[in-house]
């Protein structure tokens, strides 16, 4: 193949690679789907119990206009709209206002909001229970809250500064309540008006009415701080849409009652504060008119004055045609001189001089004086007595122009004013639809599942991570071990029922799974141990099952590999060499006495006297006996010794189960005598590091171990993807 062919194979390679970890990902999911659906199922069940356990959530809108322009003064006309300026109030803006102190503060003192109270009898199994717990209501005159043995009720509760935001207890007693605060104990009578002095101050207090059997009730005084904070962070101001001027306020809480009372406050405080800022600006120019009207009829009476006394001195002047235009010209700057004077007086009442429009109406002054200047040098050629005349007549129209105006304008404001409103209207006021908007409990349902299942992946995954060390795959046995795996021996589902069933599954094969896998895979030790076993003129085959630990299943591998090379019409012997915890009597329902440590501890047993018939026709069996207090000595004596020469002469095979090999030196001790020696490891149980080193113990006492028998193979959809897989042949159930 060339180079090409080659560099374009290995994409291909890379991504069966890809799919085969995902599809082993996927099996080891499958292999684990217990612990999966345990967390998918924890999930359910925590996100049920929140559902239950957090209050329902309601949520109440309204919503509000906010015109552009004022309809105050703007209505006046061009001239004094002009002179107070028009007032922008932009949506954002006012958003800010309505969740400030100024708007909220009021709703706080007219509800009772700074009352708070609790029942600290509900534990957190009574919010499970009653799937939502009662929450207080308040409005203008009282403050309550249901109880499950009845209502609390306050109408006055004020305390001094230093008893703010701490909690006292209310309990009923007969007609009347006993009010403590840990210190102090205070006695008062229902729906009556009381003042105590304790410790931290005055406390004032009106109890209407408290629960009955002594039903503690907790009751807190907060500060407004807290409180106008607290409803500012629940309440949601925002302007629908971009520029439309509409904004639409949300609350949310525990009762829709309560946030529906609460938001209609809120939105008729802002209502209030928005009609009194857009009234002071008018009842502001009022003021100032009702000032400047005497003064300004005060001067057109004495213009006149002056004009008529001088008229009747002198008679009619004949003015020219040049004094005819000075005059009109000079009349005309004398009435903006005097239009800007106005407007510099008004704008000095709300700005500095150095404010740019007071500025800019100096630099007009200055220009028109300067002006009339002009032409007042050029009257001054014009006779005195004309000079005079023009002087007093433009005089006299000028005052009574300004005192018109000023007149008109002031009767117009005092009609705008009856009937002035805010630039911000109510569009609609708070409702109460009653419909949670929280916990959706369908939606917890979902993502609480979905989390359990997510968290149950990777709880597998995890495992799987930290397992890769434990006993699976027989080809990487053999490779890492540097011993052969002679049999794979898979779980037998029979056994594994009886266990379920609390019945005792340390039955033999042959009677409770003869045609399943299990089976198969000892028959299959079997004919490799008959080939593999060197072939000996006399004596017996001795083959000794080991192993790295306790509970992977040694001594049923020796119980059943027994009984099918009984089968071949051979004399067999089982020698449970287990000193320790031998069970292997069991399997066979006999007693443990009269055993293999009773032949070393009691010498009157005989090697006839400890060896045993069992039910399985050629099968004996030297069960463990009493226990010993040092069997590795009595292994290693001479006696045991003898003991084996006996045997090999009336068996064809003799199968010692010995104890794990991590556990006790026995197995090293009992090896010379053997022909073969065996180690069981539990799949997906033993752990590689530990079959490694038990195998290295023997290893390093000169006994080579001939093979690897792996037990308990799980015959999943992942264990079919190894060549160690079993199959059936023939009859199956």
């Amino acid at each position: 193949m060339n180079t090409q062919s080659k560099s374009l194979s290995q994409p291909t390679v890379d991504r069966d690679n890809n799919e085969n970890d995902l599809f082993t990902a996927f099996l080891v999911l499958l292999r684990n789907w217990k612990i999966v659906i345990a967390f998918l199922l924890l999930g359910l069940i925590l996100g049920f119990l929140y559902t239950r356990y957090v209050n329902p959530t309601f949520k109440s809108d309204a919503l509000v206009q906010i015109d552009n322009e004022t309809q105050g003064v703007s209505g006046l006309g061009a001239n004094i709209s002009e002179l107070v300026g028009p007032e922008v109030s932009p949506a954002q803006t006012e958003a800010q206002l309505i969740k400030s102190r100024m708007v909220l503060e009021p709703v706080v003192n007219m509800l009772n909001l700074r009352i708070r109270l609790n029942d600290p009898t509900i534990g957190h199994l009574d919010r499970i229970k009653r799937d939502s717990v009662g929450t207080q209501v308040n409005t203008e005159d009282t403050v309550s809250l249901d109880t499950k043995n009845g209502q609390a009720q306050v109408s006055q509760f004020n305390v001094s500064p230093s008893y703010i935001n701490n909690t006292f207890t209310l309990v009923r007693s007969g007609a009347g309540f006993v009010l403590s605060s840990g210190v102090d104990e205070f006695k008062g009578q229902m729906n009556q008006a009381h003042k105590f002095q304790g410790s931290g101050g005055e406390i004032e207090i009106t109890v209407t009415d408290l629960p009955d059997n002594d039903h503690p009730i907790n009751i807190t005084k907060k500060s407004v701080e807290d409180i106008t904070n607290a409803l500012a962070n629940t309440l949601v101001v925002e302007e629908q849409g971009g520029n439309t001027g509409i904004i639409q306020l949300s609350l949310t809480g525990s009762n829709q009652q309560q946030v529906s009372s609460i938001l209609r406050q809120i939105v008729l405080s802002y209502i209030d504060q928005n009609q009194s800022r857009g009234s002071e600006e008018t009842n502001k120019t009022i003021e100032f008119m009702e000032t400047q009207i005497p003064i300004l009829k005060q001067k057109l009476e004495d213009s006149e004055t002056a004009f008529n006394e001088f008229r009747q001195k002198y008679g009619t002047i004949d003015v020219g045609q040049e004094a005819q235009l000075l005059l009109t010209e000079s009349y005309q700057i004398d009435s903006q001189l005097n239009e800007l004077n106005l407007r510099k007086a008004e704008l000095t009442t709300y700005y500095t001089a150095e404010h740019p429009l007071v500025i800019q109406i100096n630099d007009q002054l200055r220009v028109l004086n300067a002006r009339k200047q002009e032409i007042k040098n050029t009257v001054t050629r014009l006779p005195d007595i004309q000079r005079e005349f023009l002087k007093l007549s433009e005089d006299v129209d000028i005052d009574r122009d300004i005192y018109l105006t000023m007149l008109r304008n002031y009767e117009q404001l005092k009609i705008v004013r009856a009937g002035q409103i805010g630039y911000a209207r109510i569009v609609d006021l708070p409702t109460s639809t009653f419909r949670p908007i929280a916990p959706k409990k369908l939606q917890v349902m979902i993502l609480a599942g979905l989390l359990g299942l997510m968290l149950g992946i990777i709880a597998v995954m995890l495992k799987n991570l930290f397992r890769n060390d434990v006993v699976k795959d027989p080809n990487s046995i053999e490779s890492k071990m540097g011993v052969p795996v002679i049999a794979t021996i898979p779980r037998s589902k029979s056994l594994r029922k009886l266990s379920k069933n609390n019945q005792p599954n340390d039955r033999l094969l042959a009677y409770v799974d003869q045609d399943g896998l299990s089976y198969e895979g000892i028959k299959s030790l079997r004919t490799y141990l008959m080939f593999g076993m060197p072939k000996q003129n006399q004596g017996a085959r001795v083959i000794l099952v080991s192993s790295e630990s306790p509970n992977v299943g040694k001594s049923f591998v020796v119980a059943n590999l027994a009984e099918v090379f009984s089968q071949l019409d051979k004399r067999i012997l089982v020698i449970d060499a287990d000193l320790h915890l031998g069970s292997l009597h069991r399997t066979f329902n006999m007693s443990e006495e009269s055993g293999l440590a009773d032949y070393f501890l009691e010498n009157e047993h005989t090697a006839t006297s400890i060896t045993h018939p069992t039910p399985v026709d050629n099968m004996d069996i030297i069960p463990r006996g009493q226990q010993a207090a040092n069997p590795a000595s009595l292994l290693a004596s001479e006696k045991f010794a003898s003991l084996i020469e006996q045997l090999s002469a009336h068996y064809d095979y003799i199968i010692i189960d010995s104890p794990p090999v991590l556990a006790a030196t026995d197995a090293v001790l009992l090896s010379q005598y053997a022909d073969k020696v065996l180690m069981v490891a539990r799949h997906n149980n033993s752990l590689e590091g530990q079959l490694g080193y038990a195998i290295k113990q023997m290893n390093k006492a000169n006994v080579k171990v001939d093979g690897i028998v792996l037990n308990d193979v799980q015959q999943g959809v992942l264990d079919k993807q190894s060549y160690h897989y079993a199959y059936t042949y023939g009859t199956s159930k």
